[in-house]
């Protein structure tokens, strides 16, 4: 059916209004709509946001097929209410042309469960030595703005500078993985009391720190954009902080794992908890939700990094870094501000939707809910709640750190320019 009407549905959290759908647009919203034929969804309450946006997505594909593709991964973001994902960079081999961004595009595009826009490696071969093809990469039919080699740092302070002018010039943003290489040699966790207790190697807070200071200082320089990819301690928080109050142009983000826990987990030495950055301390979680509620941390990103089970099942120090998370990141978020009432549904609209969609430039999405926008959507039973059970993902990897934890929210029903990818909570 081209119509599709929406009864009841609580639109960012508001009263309950319809929303009819026609064909790829939102026709109407109001109270009492009506269309011959439409195919009718009752929301009885359920919130309806635009389709979430994530920046930080890890979609393996390709060269890391046994733990993730383009397919299962836009299958897990519709089943998490996104509807559209940044691919990351880091692939095999590394996203660093035109030809292997405009591929990832093309398995997003063919796929259809979202839209997939990939991000092109700052430097060739994610080896921070000479810029990749940023122009090119612009260019190509992909049409990047977002450029990062997140999984590393882009530690050289003058190649810095050169993404950073180089990208200037078509408005685009070079997404910083902050992490100073040498602070950070042989580090397993965060650094702190618990890491002494285990005798595991720290990752100090100031590894983080110092390469956001240094990055926001050149961005004020050239007049360009970086965004902050997974900041996670209080102390980067103040340092963005101070960079927006000088109208530096940067941005940031935060994953829903380091908005609720904590490197107390480690010492259960389960590698489930491994990843990077690591996980903070309570002080940490607790700024960084401060942070995010009042704007200083523009949005949320999933930071979804699927890794295949022997990857994760052996001993802590062998183990790679990572979590899944487009399936809970919703929830997470729901837990950790909704339900602790540091932002309403309006507020996750903006972290999850508008803004992820303006920083990365995503056309149609992060719209209004509004006659004449996109259809891209999200229905969620914000009174569920349930234990998440791993088995039941759609993604191709298992790493959640989440597995028999209870959780509220569940997402329903997902529309891509008014095509369900999911309904009732199964995909289609």
């Amino acid at each position: 059916m081209s119509k599709i009407l929406i009864r009841g549905a609580k639109v960012l959290g508001g009263a309950p209004q319809d929303v009819l759908i026609d064909g790829e647009v939102v026709e109407a919203v109001g109270t009492g709509l009506s269309a011959e034929g439409a195919e009718i969804v009752e929301a009885d309450g359920k919130v309806l946001l635009p389709g979430l946006v994530d920046l930080h997505t890890h979609l393996r594909e390709p060269g890391r097929e046994d733990s993730e593709t383009v397919l299962t991964g836009t299958r897990a973001a519709a089943s998490g209410g996104y509807t559209a994902v940044f691919a990351m960079a880091n692939t095999f081999p590394v996203a660093d042309t035109a030809g292997v961004v405009e591929q990832v595009w093309r398995l997003g595009r063919e796929h259809g469960y979202c839209d997939v826009q990939p991000i092109g490696a700052v430097t060739v071969g994610l080896e921070g030595k000479k810029l990749a093809e940023l122009g090119a990469m612009h260019e190509s039919a992909a049409g990047v703005t977002v450029f990062s080699d997140d999984g590393k740092c882009v530690d050289d302070a003058v190649i810095m500078r050169r993404a950073l002018e180089y990208v200037k010039a078509f408005g685009g943003v070079v997404a910083q993985h902050a992490q100073e290489p040498r602070l950070t040699e042989g580090a397993q966790m965060n650094e702190g009391v618990v890491s002494a207790e285990l005798g595991l190697g720290g990752w100090p807070a100031v590894a983080e720190e110092s390469v956001i200071a240094r990055d926001v200082l050149l961005a004020e320089h050239v007049g360009s954009r970086v965004h902050i990819c997974h900041l996670s301690t209080a102390g980067s928080v103040e340092i963005v902080r101070w960079a927006k109050s000088r109208g530096i142009h940067v941005t940031a983000e935060v994953t829903p794992h380091h908005l609720l826990l904590t490197d107390e987990l480690v010492r259960t030495y389960n590698p489930v908890y491994k990843v990077n950055p690591p996980l903070r301390t309570e002080r940490d979680v607790h700024a960084l939700r401060e942070a995010l509620a009042d704007g200083t941390i523009d949005i949320v990103a999933t930071d979804h990094a699927p890794h295949p089970h022997e990857d994760k099942d052996c001993e802590w120090a062998a183990a790679a870094m990572g979590m899944v998370g487009l399936e809970t990141a919703l929830s997470v978020v729901q837990e950790t501000m909704v339900d602790t009432g540091l932002l309403d549904w309006a507020g996750v609209a903006d972290r999850m939707s508008f803004t992820p969609a303006r920083i990365g430039r995503a056309t149609g999405h992060g719209r209004p809910v509004s006659a004449g926008e996109p259809a891209n959507l999200t229905l969620v039973d914000t009174a569920y709640r349930g234990q998440v059970d791993p088995a039941g993902f759609a993604s191709r990897s298992r790493n959640t750190p989440y597995e028999g934890r209870e959780l509220p929210g569940r997402v329903t029903h997902t529309w891509l320019r008014g095509k369900a990818t999911l309904v009732d909570g199964k995909l289609t």
